[in-house]
């Protein structure tokens, strides 16, 4: 954590209802860090669900807060644009920094048609044969950590289980696998804007990846035989293959980020709620079978990515907001999460919900996750793993989570716990 961040952390929290209406900004990434946030988008939703702020980090921009406007904003991709050449999908234009095209930063019909070159990675099929790799690597995974003395479980088992997938789908050099991570991390890092020295390693380890992506193209586009990986799928595609080197290095970062973050802060969000509700942890160590419906409770309360942006294509009108041509505009899936007017008692974590897939988690329409599956696969294994191994005790969080300095990525950094036998 930088010095700059600790000492954002130790300034006292003003409340929200004492600040007036139009100087909220809910885009401050201490507001996640210090998980501050949720009582700024309870006011939104009641006094302004779609808020102007005028002045920002990131410019002026659109809040939307509630489920009903989200879904507006994502079903309606012709006047809500993903395009990189307006910006992306990130507050911070050009996809969190990263000035490059990929296929969720299009509109159709080039969105379409290169998403579509991946998606049979993630088909029905492919998960199938995927099911038993991952709860072997799972197995493992828990057999090997340590007990009756603490450990970081996002260190562990989140990344350790998001990045073997990710080595998997890119078939990436085994043992080098914790690179993906780390420049996951990196592309969407609000913290390398914090300094212009953390600014400058960010770019070089950045290139590297590039660097290394190319060697991978490069390699993989000579193959007399195209294998099932990301990479050639890429490179073999029809609607990918004559792409531009910027756009392969931002479907390979998008694929990338995409892999890493939804699964990795699900798993451990999930440990950190059930933590916080013993009662649900001890009914899910009751009904194994519970799995099912709490995987997508997780997802709903955790929302590992706070945020998608769009730009507006053409004035408009939006909760009787008059929205111009060219405004930002921001969905905070992370307040149309929690927003009561969509979802029952949306504020408590509860496995046994009875619609638990209704949440935003993985985004709707045309830009819907296309890992949504094999993400819910893995956390489903995941626990029906923990269950065998440990069916009558609770993991243990032992301490404060760490949570990421970000207003995209809403993830947790350390999770002390011990495993008791």
């Amino acid at each position: 954590m930088s010095t700059a961040t600790a000492t954002a952390r130790e300034k006292p929290a003003p409340d929200p209802y004492t600040i007036p209406l139009d100087r909220i900004d809910v885009s401050d990434p201490e507001l996640y860090r210090s998980n501050r946030m949720w009582a700024y988008f309870a006011r939104l939703r009641r006094e302004a669900p779609v808020h102007y702020c005028a002045d920002s980090a990131y410019g002026p921009f659109w809040s939307v807060t509630r489920y009903r406007d989200i879904m507006h904003v994502e079903s309606n991709h012709a006047m809500f644009s993903s395009d990189v050449a307006y910006g992306g999908v990130t507050l911070r234009d050009g996809n969190a920094g990263l000035m490059l095209p990929m296929f969720i930063a299009m509109d159709p019909p080039k969105h379409d048609e290169q998403r579509k070159v991946v998606s049979p990675i993630v088909a029905p099929s492919n998960l199938a044969k995927l099911e038993s790799t991952i709860r072997e690597r799972v197995g493992k995974i828990l057999d090997a950590l340590p007990r009756n003395e603490p450990f970081n479980w996002v260190d562990r088992v989140s990344i350790e289980l998001t990045t073997q997938m990710l080595a998997t789908l890119f078939d990436f050099p085994w043992e080098e696998r914790r690179n993906l991570t780390r420049w996951s991390d990196l592309a969407v890092s609000e913290e390398a804007y914090l300094s212009k020295e953390a600014e400058e390693a960010r770019a070089a380890d950045l290139q590297q990846a590039a660097a290394a992506f190319i060697g991978m193209w490069n390699e993989r586009v000579n193959a007399s035989e195209p294998g099932g990986d990301l990479i050639s799928m890429l490179a073999h595609g029809e609607a990918t293959r004559n792409m531009s080197q910027e756009e392969y290095l931002g479907n390979c970062f998008l694929l990338l980020v995409g892999g890493n973050d939804t699964t990795r802060n699900s798993i451990s969000g999930g440990l950190l709620a059930l933590s916080q509700h013993p009662g649900e942890y001890r009914k899910l160590l009751d009904n194994p079978r519970l799995v099912e419906s709490m995987v997508p409770e997780i997802l709903r309360y955790q929302t590992p990515l706070s945020h998608m942006r769009r730009t507006a294509t053409m004035d408009t009108e939006l909760g009787g907001k008059q929205i111009r041509k060219g405004d930002k505009v921001v969905m905070w899936y992370v307040s149309g999460n929690r927003d009561d007017e969509a979802i029952e008692n949306p504020n408590s974590f509860i496995i046994d919900r009875a619609r638990p897939r209704q949440h935003l988690s993985f985004g709707f329409g045309i830009h819907r996750c296309m890992g949504n599956r094999l993400a819910e696969m893995q956390l489903k294994i995941l626990w029906e793993e923990i269950l065998k191994r440990w069916p009558d005790r609770p993991i243990e969080v032992i301490g404060e989570p760490v949570l990421v300095y970000s207003n995209f990525i809403k993830g947790i950094e350390e999770l002390p716990v011990v495993i008791r036998e």
